[in-house]
């Protein structure tokens, strides 16, 4: 068996290594020319590390990434919500890291290079088309260096190129626009001092005005500093996707004043925001769920199968189980039509229901509950929200998004 797949992000490169330990042959297409350690910080939540680590990268992420430690949530006063420990803190047998993606997706990229090869992996060559009979699908992409068509003949294509695939659009050519939340996204690095335990993640504010902080640097860390990974978030006027180019850079007076009084005994957001060197805007977007991702024996992957909020740090997440599911599904059944049916079957019904779940806020509803409860702030979040609420709020995600850790535990 051969598979092809367009796209050598991190959903592509975990399935090709996950591929390749199953012994199926692999040929991935890129269509950006040069693949360099591009974007802000992710996290890896353990059902996903977990499977990362199966593949022995471990060490490799260790090197680079934070073992986050800790999960709190604050209201626009900086008073906490909750608070929860996070990977092995909580007692789960695997990490939960907070790396930047540039990091990971060239460890990713140099493991597979090493383990499967140079020359399996195209740069600079777009999806542009695909024709398949009963056994076979030759798929077609342009070589940006001059336009000319290469042609890959497998037995599987799947796109796993991003929010933006060419490889959907070929399939559902109308009617799939991606839908605007009303809120844009402006994400940065800043190197400054640690907070809190130099390890942990927090969110501030509430659904029209939030903050996000995470350390992403294990190095930087053990020098005393820390490379800080920051979402800003607000909800902007007109309600209209912006036509805009969507990773644009923009000066912090774009957004930075509904912040400036967000200054708090355990961390100065105006001045992280001010530390940035460069700052990167986005609009929250998601795409409706499909029906099918699946066509005889092509399929879909990732964000170009279930583009979602990235909320509840499940994005590249659910890419990796997509990738060791239908490894594990293309390797276990020779009827590989029906291996890639069971696959959909499997995977859209639980990512259809995190792509809602993070329309709702995901876990970060905490935050609204208490902006809707006591938008003045609180004496005591007991007495705003129960306990036993807050904890049923967070596992009940964890349990959606397949990170609980009876589950981790049992299906480990």
């Amino acid at each position: 068996m051969k598979v092809t797949i367009a796209g050598a992000g991190i959903g592509g490169l975990s399935l090709a290594l996950m591929l390749h330990e199953r012994g199926i042959e692999v040929e991935l297409f890129e269509a950006v020319g040069e693949i360099k350690p591009l974007g802000v910080g992710i996290n890896l939540l353990p059902h996903a590390s977990q499977q990362l680590c199966r593949l022995g990268l471990e060490d490799a992420l260790a090197a680079h990434a934070i073992e986050t430690s800790t999960l709190a949530y604050f209201n626009k006063f900086g008073q906490e919500i909750w608070r929860e420990p996070r990977g092995r803190a909580a007692g789960y047998d695997f990490p939960q890291f907070s790396i930047h993606r540039g990091d990971l997706q060239m460890t990713l990229l140099a493991t597979v290079q090493e383990r499967i090869g140079r020359d399996k992996v195209h740069a600079g060559h777009a999806f542009a088309s695909f024709e398949q009979g009963t056994d076979k699908v030759v798929a077609c992409f342009m070589r940006r260096a001059d336009g000319v068509t290469v042609q890959s003949e497998c037995d599987v294509l799947v796109g796993a190129d991003g929010i933006h695939s060419s490889l959907r659009k070929f399939l559902y050519p109308s009617g799939d626009q991606p839908r605007f939340s009303g809120r844009m996204l402006w994400r940065a690095v800043t190197e400054a001092e640690p907070y809190m335990d130099g390890r942990s993640m927090f969110m501030a504010g509430h659904q029209d005005q939030k903050f996000v902080c995470y350390p992403i640097s294990e190095p930087l860390r053990r020098e005393g500093r820390s490379l800080i990974n920051w979402i800003a978030e607000l909800r902007v006027p007109g309600g209209e996707l912006p036509s805009t180019d969507w990773n644009r850079k923009v000066d912090k007076s774009v957004f930075a004043a509904p912040f400036q009084d967000w200054k708090w005994n355990w961390i100065d957001i105006p001045a992280i925001i001010d530390g940035a060197k460069e700052i990167y805007e986005f609009p929250l977007v998601d795409r409706d769920p499909l029906p099918r991702w699946t066509f005889g024996r092509v399929t879909l992957l990732g964000d170009a199968a279930h583009p979602m909020y990235p909320i509840g740090s499940n994005g590249s997440a659910q890419a990796i189980l997509d990738a060791r599911y239908l490894a594990d599904c293309l390797a276990d059944d020779a009827d590989t039509p029906y291996a890639l049916r069971e696959y959909e079957a499997e995977r859209l019904p639980r990512t259809t229901g995190i792509v809602l779940r993070n329309r709702m806020n995901g876990p970060e509803q905490v935050m609204q509950l208490a902006e809707s409860r006591a938008p003045q702030g609180f004496s005591s979040i007991d007495e705003v929200i129960p306990r036993e609420t807050l904890e049923a709020m967070s596992l009940r995600y964890k349990r959606l998004a397949g990170f609980d850790k009876d589950s981790l535990k049992a299906k480990a």
